[in-house]
């Protein structure tokens, strides 16, 4: 609604997300994640530093790449996370917009917009992968829809609002709990 998503980028990114996102459904249905735990344990530190050390996350932009190399990092970015969120999920958004800032060097408000494309494809594609095999507690999932909408709704306003000067606080926080939680399933 806001204008932050770029279409034809979207697009490519999305077909990619898909083809990701089924391999990631597909593989977490026969794969332990506990070697995923682990993995975490040392990239959400490292993930965290870089946002608190980066002086440019949220506050300004990186020399613009070329389109056509920004369109093939995004998709590299799209297909790769799209695995992870059909996989695990959990930081999803995130890290694409760690990535899609850091490496395709996508202002911070069109990163914000093809995350959200991005993020919706791989969600639905691992949902239906989850039907079709019949991994889906529907009631949770319902519930838990509806809050998560509403967050989204008051975060997108606030972003919309406040832009960059809520990026890097909330990328933090949502490290640090996402940190704790993965070490408590480790844990427990």
């Amino acid at each position: 609604k806001s204008g932050y998503i770029q279409w034809k980028l979207a697009g490519v990114c999305v077909v990619l997300a898909v083809a990701g996102s089924t391999i990631g459904s597909n593989l977490v249905l026969v794969t332990s994640d506990a070697f995923l735990r682990v993995f975490l344990l040392a990239v959400l530190p490292i993930t965290a530093i870089y946002v608190m050390r980066s002086k440019s996350f949220g506050r300004q932009d990186k020399e613009p790449l070329s389109p056509k190399r920004t369109a093939a990092l995004c998709a590299l970015v799209a297909f790769c996370v799209g695995v992870y969120d059909g996989f695990y999920g959990p930081g999803t958004g995130t890290f694409l917009m760690l990535l899609l800032t850091g490496v395709a060097h996508l202002k911070l408000k069109s990163a914000a917009g093809i995350t959200k494309a991005i993020n919706l494809t791989t969600n639905v594609t691992a949902l239906v992968v989850f039907l079709l095999h019949g991994q889906v507690l529907l009631v949770l999932g319902l519930v838990a829809g509806a809050f998560n909408i509403v967050g989204n709704y008051l975060g997108s306003h606030s972003f919309s609002k406040n832009g960059g000067a809520v990026a890097r606080p909330i990328t933090i926080v949502v490290l640090v709990i996402f940190f704790a939680k993965v070490i408590w399933d480790f844990v427990a």
